[in-house]
């Protein structure tokens, strides 16, 4: 039997040698096999990245797809985005992408679109219901090989036109975003610094995850080193943009989000964006100012991308650096796309790309923080943080705990792809940022002796 923990939020994830056993991998072909021929239709895009367990879950899910009776578009090594697009290039009714993303490289794990949307919560749930009835669809279902990085290439460059060349580093992480994104350069106007473009599952430089400072040093001394206007960097599946300016500083998800916003803008005035929880107060304040509609909401692709459609949203993003454009674009989460994005900007402007956040507030923040806590534990400390700070802050509980400080804010929820707590603060100095965070992570301590007292 699947490991029940494995079902989270947006994704099915685990660790690959030991929640992801062949048979156990085709039982969950032939369930989300079922799912989607049952909600959206039976031809399916399948994808991979290049992990070293993903050939085996591949060939596994594979199998179990088409014991369904769904009919298989193969796309083979590819990123996560590419299988977005290819659902709606080849018109697809669902795909399946074998992906451990950003995580540690033992594991791996099942991302599922259905329709014109990724399923999670519920969805996801009842997934791993039907899987533990067995109660598959059964038909003679078929297997295709298709390229969808061609068409894919082709309709990314075909957007962009720089009038005036621009020097870039741009770090892969040995993930799947090198080699698609070198064909895209080809036809662009770039001067391309190419670091770890080759793809090894075994991450042999740094682990692919652009969240994390440390793994963007070998870009920020690229950038420095060469000369270029900005640094980009991919994590392992192509789905989450890093950014660094051309000083080496990191140009954070939110502040993108505003730099992109402000663009958009300039063209749709009124448009409406969605942020996170873990977003800058600072961006939601300044696309208002600027005429925007800014909302808060949950972290997650898939409820990102649910809650952009119910919205109408034209661009939507996260701190980890998903970013969604329905403006020019599909709505989906696209490193790739959100690079040449960002190249356009800097190419427009005639200037390097510090300039874009010329006159923001200059507030004091951390990145994300990341507490380690098990997984069955830590939804139970959040509410108990929330049933701590509540009794003399207001808070706002749309995901996790985050407070409204006088002078800043914190925050503190859990994590719904690794058993950690994560957390961020931003304040006007470095005295109001220390005191918020040793008060929320006061309240962690006592959350946590309390449930284990």
């Amino acid at each position: 039997m699947l490991n029940p923990a494995i079902f989270r939020e947006y994704d099915i994830r685990g660790i690959a040698d030991e929640d992801l056993r062949d048979p156990d991998v085709e039982a969950l072909g032939s369930g989300l096999g079922t799912y989607l021929i049952r909600h959206s239709g039976a031809t399916i895009c399948l994808g991979r990245d290049c992990r070293l367990s993903g050939e085996r879950l591949h060939r596994a899910l594979r199998s179990g797809l088409v014991s369904a009776g769904a009919h298989v578009i193969d796309i083979g090594i590819v990123p996560t985005p590419v299988l977005y697009y290819a659902t709606v290039h080849f018109k697809a009714n669902g795909g399946v992408m074998i992906t451990g993303s950003h995580n540690p490289p033992e594991y791996n794990g099942f991302k599922t679109v259905c329709g014109a949307g990724t399923i999670h919560g519920a969805e996801i749930q009842n997934v791993r219901k039907l899987i533990a009835s067995g109660d598959f669809e059964a038909g003679e279902g078929s297997m295709k090989e298709l390229d969808a990085v061609t068409p894919y290439v082709n309709e990314v460059a075909s957007q962009f036109h720089f009038d005036r060349r621009v020097k870039v580093a741009l770090d892969a992480g040995n993930g799947t975003a090198g080699p698609v994104m070198h064909r895209i350069l080809e036809k662009l106007n770039v001067e391309a610094v190419e670091l770890f473009f080759e793809m090894d599952g075994s991450f042999p430089n740094h682990h692919p995850d652009p969240t994390l400072p440390v793994n963007l040093k070998p870009l920020q001394d690229a950038v420095g080193k060469e000369g270029a206007e900005l640094g980009l960097a991919f994590d392992g599946d192509a789905d989450r943009l890093g950014v660094v300016d051309e000083r080496g500083s990191i140009v954070w998800g939110d502040m993108l989000v505003l730099i992109f916003g402000r663009e958009i803008l300039s063209r749709k005035p009124g448009s409406t964006f969605i942020g996170e929880v873990k977003c800058s107060q600072v961006m939601y304040d300044k696309l208002k100012e600027l005429g925007g509609r800014p909302i808060m909401y949950k972290t997650g692709h898939s409820l990102i991308k649910a809650k952009m459609r119910q919205e109408n949203a034209e661009l939507a993003g996260e701190m980890s650096g998903h970013m969604f454009f329905y403006d020019r674009y599909y709505g989906y989460d696209d490193a790739l796309y959100a690079a040449c994005r960002l190249i356009e900007i800097v190419a427009r402007s005639g200037q390097p790309l510090s300039h874009q956040l010329d006159g923001i507030p200059k507030l004091v923040s951390t990145p994300e923080l990341r507490i380690d806590c098990p997984d069955e534990l830590k939804f139970k400390v959040v509410e108990k943080v929330a049933d701590i700070v509540r009794k003399h802050r207001a808070i706002v509980d749309i995901d996790g705990v985050r407070v409204p400080f006088e002078h800043g804010w914190g925050l503190v929820r859990a994590s719904n792809t690794q058993p950690v707590l994560v957390m961020r603060f931003e304040a006007e100095s470095e005295d109001w940022l220390k005191k918020y965070q040793q008060e929320l992570e006061d309240a962690v301590k006592h959350a946590k002796q309390q449930l284990s007292s």
